[in-house]
C-alpha cells in the first residue's frame, strides 16, 4: 500500500514504522499498561494532532524517517502547542530556548517559533536527524533529543570504560531518559494492534487539513481571518507562535489555514495586490516632551510594537518624527470609542472595500455582534450599499483600560463574568491562545467606564 492510499492516518503511519528492537522489553510494558489505563491520553492527544498530523507525517516520509516519530509529540506534550515545561521547553516538540535559537525558531516579543507547528517541526527533525546522524542509532538518538547528547555520550563512555554494553538499555540516565524511549514504543504497540489491547484509536483523516500562506508582509490575524472567511479564534489556535494578534513585523509572516480559507486568502490577496496593507495604522507626529512610553500608552500599545513597526533599536525618538501606531490587531489595542456621529447613525451601508472587520473598528464593535445583529453567516460576502445594522446598546458604552493582576482561583471566566466582557476579547487583548493564566500574572481589560474596579 502507498502512503496516499491508506485510509487513514495511524494506518499510513504504521506503514513506516522502523522500530523493531526490543518492543516487548519490561519498561515498555509497563507504559503498554499506562496508556491502556489512561486512554484519554490518546484521544485528547489525536485531538489536537487533527489539523497537523498530516503535515508533519509527509515531512517524515519525505525525509526518510521512521513512522513513530510522529507519536513523539505525544509523549513530548501531548501534541499541546500551548505546553511549557518546568525548564522553560515549549511547543509541540518541547524546544528550551537555547536549542531553539540553535535551529533558527525566532523567539522574541512578537513570535515563538517553538510553538509554531509549521517551524518547530522542520527544527525538530533537522535536530533527530542531526542526532541519529551522531549516535547511528535511534534509541540513543532519542535519549539525547530528551537529556542531551553530551549526557547520552558521556553515559556511554562511562559505560565502555567498565566493560558494559552502550546500548540505550544498558546506559544509566536520568529517571525520564530512561522512561522516554519506552513510552513512544508503547504508543507504537497500541497504535500498531489496538484490538489486540482494547483500546479504540480516533480516526484522523489521510488527506491534508492545512495549507501554508505566505503574506509577505505583516498582517492582523483578524483581519486576515475576514479575508479568508474564518473565524480569528481559528486562525490563532492554527498558528500559535505569534503572541500578538499580528504578525511579525519583519520575519515570521506566514500563516497556516484550513486548505478553503487558504485558498480564499490567496485569492483575496491577489485581488489587492501585494502592496495592499494587511495591518491598519494610523500616524502620529511627536511632539516636545513625548517618549515612547507615553505614546504607547496613549494608543493603547506597547512601546514593544511602536519599536518594531517603526524599526527603533531604541527608544530614541525626535520632535517632528512621525510614528507608525497600528490600530488594530494589536495584543493590547483597545477598542475605539465611536463619535457622536456614529452613535446616531444606527444603520451603515457597505461601501466598496468594507470589511465587517474595518466596520466593527469604526463603530468600536465586534465582528460578531454586527453579524448577530445581521444574521450573517460567517462565511456571508459584504456587497456595496448593503445596509446594516450596528447594535446600538455595545456602542454606547465608554471602555476604558484597566491592568489586572491576575488573584489565586482566577479563571478567564470568573474575570469575564466579573468585568463583563467576553472571554474571546479578553485572550485577544492579551494573545492568549488558551485559557491557562497563571497569579500574579497581568492581564490588559478595556472594560465600561461606570465598572469599579479594585484590581
Amino acid at each position: 500500500m502507498k502512503p496516499e492510499d491508506a485510509p487513514d492516518i495511524w494506518t499510513r503511519a504504521r506503514l513506516g514504522f522502523a522500530m523493531t528492537e526490543s518492543l516487548s522489553h519490561p519498561r515498555v510494558a509497563v507504559y503498554i499498561e499506562h496508556y491502556r489505563r489512561n486512554p484519554n491520553i490518546i484521544t485528547i492527544s489525536s485531538a489536537r494532532a487533527k489539523p497537523f498530523a498530516y503535515f508533519i507525517l509527509t515531512e517524515i516520509e519525505r525525509r526518510g524517517l521512521p513512522g513513530e516519530l510522529l507519536l513523539l509529540p505525544i509523549v513530548e506534550s501531548g501534541y499541546a502547542a500551548e505546553a511549557t515545561s518546568t525548564g522553560m521547553a515549549a511547543g509541540i516538540w518541547q524546544f528550551i530556548p537555547s536549542t531553539g535559537e540553535h535551529f533558527g525558531l525566532i523567539q522574541d516579543d512578537w513570535y515563538d517559533g517553538r510553538r509554531d507547528v509549521y517551524q518547530s517541526t522542520h527544527a525538530a527533525l533537522d535536530y533527530l536527524q542531526s542526532l541519529h546522524a551522531r549516535f547511528g542509532d535511534w534509541y540513543l538518538a532519542l535519549a539525547a533529543y530528551n537529556f542531551g547528547q553530551g549526557n547520552v555520550a558521556r553515559a556511554m563512555a562511562a559505560n565502555a570504560a567498565a566493560g558494559r554494553p552502550t546500548d540505550y538499555w544498558n546506559l544509566e540516565l536520568s529517571s525520564e531518559a530512561m522512561s522516554y524511549v519506552p513510552r513512544l514504543l508503547a504508543l507504537r504497540a497500541l497504535i500498531e494492534q489496538p484490538a489486540r489491547y482494547g483500546i479504540t484509536v480516533p480516526n484522523l483523516a489521510n488527506r491534508p487539513y492545512l495549507q501554508p500562506v505566505q503574506l509577505g508582509r505583516q498582517a492582523d490575524l483578524e483581519y486576515v481571518a475576514e479575508l479568508a472567511r474564518i473565524e480569528a479564534r481559528e486562525v490563532l489556535q492554527l498558528n500559535p507562535g505569534y503572541r500578538r494578534a499580528i504578525t511579525h513585523p519583519h520575519a515570521a509572516q506566514h500563516l497556516l489555514l484550513p486548505a478553503p480559507a487558504a485558498q480564499r486568502l490567496q485569492v483575496a490577496l491577489q485581488q489587492r495586490g501585494p502592496e495592499y496593507p494587511l495591518v491598519r495604522y494610523s500616524e502620529y507626529q511627536v511632539r516636545a516632551g513625548d517618549n515612547l512610553g507615553q505614546i504607547a500608552r496613549q494608543h493603547g500599545v506597547t512601546v514593544a510594537e511602536l519599536r518594531g513597526v517603526n524599526g527603533l533599536n531604541g527608544d530614541m525618538i525626535r520632535i517632528g518624527q512621525r510614528l507608525r501606531v497600528p490600530v488594530s490587531g494589536a495584543a493590547v489595542t483597545a477598542p475605539p470609542t465611536p463619535s457622536r456621529a456614529a452613535l446616531a447613525d444606527q444603520r451603515y451601508t457597505v461601501q466598496a472595500g468594507d470589511s465587517l472587520w474595518t466596520i466593527s473598528r469604526q463603530y468600536g464593535v465586534s465582528v460578531a455582534s454586527i453579524r448577530e445583529r445581521n444574521d450573517l453567516a460567517v462565511d456571508a460576502m459584504l456587497q456595496p450599499g448593503q445596509v446594516l445594522e450596528i447594535p446600538r446598546d455595545q456602542e454606547e458604552v465608554t471602555l476604558r483600560r484597566v491592568e489586572y493582576q491576575i488573584r489565586p482561583g482566577d479563571s478567564l471566566g470568573t474575570i469575564s463574568r466579573r468585568f463583563q466582557v467576553d472571554i474571546s476579547d479578553v485572550q485577544r487583548w492579551n494573545a492568549l491562545h488558551g485559557d491557562g493564566i497563571r497569579a500574579g500574572e497581568m492581564l490588559t481589560l478595556y472594560v465600561a467606564a461606570h465598572l469599579a474596579v479594585d484590581g
